[in-house]
């Protein structure tokens, strides 16, 4: 009877050991991991902020990693050669004239080819010159190739300087706290040094806040679709279908935002883009289907959550969920 009882208890830990284990923080919309795309900045950590000094890397995106461009050969040989290699002829026919004055003086003929008297003085000037006129000719190559960098570097250095430093923070970051009454219009402290983000853009964000995570309770993907993106869409939808089948719902209510801090926000071609942390409470609670037990959560006790949003709109268009990053 006890070995019995004992298998009972082991049984009994095992069904209900998923449910253990999902805690409330991991129950709400996109709390399963970072996921979505940020456009541009999708592999690269969000600006920090007092409410999120730091966030996970997005860990599931339908936006490919940038990798740098590798140089090309074409970029080598567009490079002109020295004087020589355009001109192989008549470096051809000086080495063949200074080989013959060499040659002649190893056998004995002289450097000016065996010729005597005033002719052979005067093969031997010709020769001289000729040699003069080359190591001239080389000195020449010589310093205008390496004078060349120096000239082709001028310009860019002037176009970088003219350049913004890269180092420049795109927008001015402050803790916005979020008090009882105060709602989102405290957030309007912060604004993009590339996009300005306005009051009604934080009330926005609030909104759809609020909007995602109820929709998401209520399993309506026909409403989220007009809050989100296809692709967070498509993360939710996995994420449902997932609770379904293990014969759970969850419920998320009374969302409230308690802080939140702009992270960054800019523009690419004709989309903007707004990163924003945010710290909210809710009741988050996950029930069984047959018989609605509790198995993570609470329905009377608040929970609190730290994540950061991206919102995204097209020009003159309504923000929607781009991305939800865990911290």
């Amino acid at each position: 009877m006890k070995n019995n009882r004992w298998l009972a208890v082991i049984a009994a830990l095992i069904i209900v050991a998923p449910f253990l284990a999902s805690s409330p923080a991991d129950a709400r919309a996109g709390a399963g991991g970072s996921s979505g795309s940020r456009g541009g900045k999708t592999n690269q950590a969000p600006e920090p902020t007092q409410t999120a000094p730091t966030a996970k890397p997005v860990e599931r995106s339908t936006t490919p990693a940038q990798k740098p461009a590798a140089a090309t050969p074409a970029s080598a040989a567009a490079q002109p050669g020295g004087f020589m290699s355009r001109n192989p002829f008549l470096s051809g026919l000086m080495g063949g004239m200074l080989g013959a004055g060499l040659i002649g003086m190893m056998f004995g003929g002289g450097f000016a080819g065996g010729l005597g008297g005033a002719s052979g003085m005067l093969g031997l000037l010709v020769q001289l010159l000729l040699i003069g006129g080359l190591a001239y000719l080389a000195v020449r190559l010589w310093r205008a190739r390496s004078g060349a960098p120096a000239q082709a570097a001028g310009p860019a250095h002037a176009y970088a300087a003219a350049t913004p430093p890269a180092a420049e923070p795109l927008m001015a970051r402050q803790s916005l706290g979020l008090g009882a009454g105060t709602g989102a219009a405290a957030l309007a402290g912060s604004a993009s040094a590339q996009l300005a983000i306005a009051a009604e853009d934080y009330t926005a964000f609030e909104t759809l806040l609020a909007g995602v995570q109820a929709a998401y309770s209520k399993g309506d993907l026909a409403k989220l679709r007009g809050l989100a993106t296809p692709e967070m869409l498509g993360y939710f939808s996995e994420e449902l279908s997932a609770n379904a089948s293990r014969g759970v719902e969850n419920r998320i209510e009374a969302v409230k935002l308690e802080q939140g801090d702009l992270s960054e926000a800019w523009s690419e071609a004709s989309l903007d883009y707004a990163t924003v942390a945010m710290r909210f409470s809710m009741i988050d609670v996950t029930r069984t289907l047959a018989d609605g037990k509790i198995v993570a959560g609470s329905d009377t006790a608040r929970s609190e959550a730290t994540e950061i949003w991206t919102f995204l709109r097209s020009r003159g268009g309504n923000w929607i969920l781009s991305a939800i990053q865990q911290t």
